[in-house]
């Protein structure tokens, strides 16, 4: 009921961009492009007022990483238009951000991180056991917002497992959305059958320019993230 929505109210919830409880990967596991230090981020500070964002600090110790306002709106938006049931993996931030009540109420959050364990639509969930979820969870989505705490193809398979679980089976149409290093682009393909889109996720403070990989078509993805300078 409005549980979920009262329960966010009186948490603290950090947006972990996939980096739940997690050491950060040792530097040659990352082998994403750096954007230039000297290239500032562009952000619209009319779009700022995100109030996760607002109330929450990076944390080092859980490797975290903001995604930009701009960002979540984007993902949220997508998730909006096309879910009727969402799981987020690893991925607090979107699921804190969206705006239709019936939707995230109907949806789940599934993360280490336990500073949410009094909210009913959160599930503690360790990648390293990426099936151990409620039974009654199997095949009930339609649609998966992904982000690892780790780029590594041993990560990915595990997610990949989670999601194949988590996604309806039913026949009816699945989404698929999730960020990784633009260099997974053919393993992203061969595990989860999904595309880089136009649209890169903007995340201010991680050096490596992530990209947007979705399995199904998106005009909004089409366009470019005005806040993201040039990327090749």
């Amino acid at each position: 009921g409005n549980q979920c929505e009262e329960k966010e109210i009186h948490t603290i919830c950090s947006c972990q961009l996939g980096k739940p409880g997690q050491v950060a990967a040792p530097p040659h596991l990352h082998t994403g492009k750096r954007l230039a230090k000297t290239v500032k981020y562009r952000s619209n500070m009319a779009e700022s007022r995100n109030t996760f964002l607002l109330r929450t600090k990076e944390n080092a110790d859980f490797n975290q990483y903001w995604y930009s306002p701009r960002t979540i709106e984007t993902i949220v938006r997508e998730v909006e238009t096309n879910a009727k049931r969402a799981a987020f993996l690893s991925t607090p931030s979107v699921y804190f951000s969206l705006k239709n009540k019936e939707l995230k109420e109907n949806s789940v959050v599934f993360d280490l991180d336990e500073q949410w364990s009094s909210n009913p639509c959160f599930v503690r969930w360790d990648f390293n056991e990426p099936t151990a979820f409620p039974d009654e969870l199997a095949h009930t989505f339609d649609f998966i917002v992904v982000d690892p705490p780790f780029i590594t193809r041993e990560v990915w398979e595990k997610y990949t497992e989670a999601t194949k679980k988590l996604l309806k089976n039913d026949g009816t149409p699945t989404f698929i959305l999730l960020t990784t290093i633009q260099e997974n682009k053919d393993m992203m393909k061969e595990l989860l059958d999904v595309e880089p889109q136009a649209f890169l996720p903007g995340i201010p403070n991680l050096v490596y320019q992530y990209s947007l990989y979705v399995n199904y078509e998106s005009e909004h993805l089409q366009q470019k993230n005005p806040d993201i300078p040039d990327f090749d």
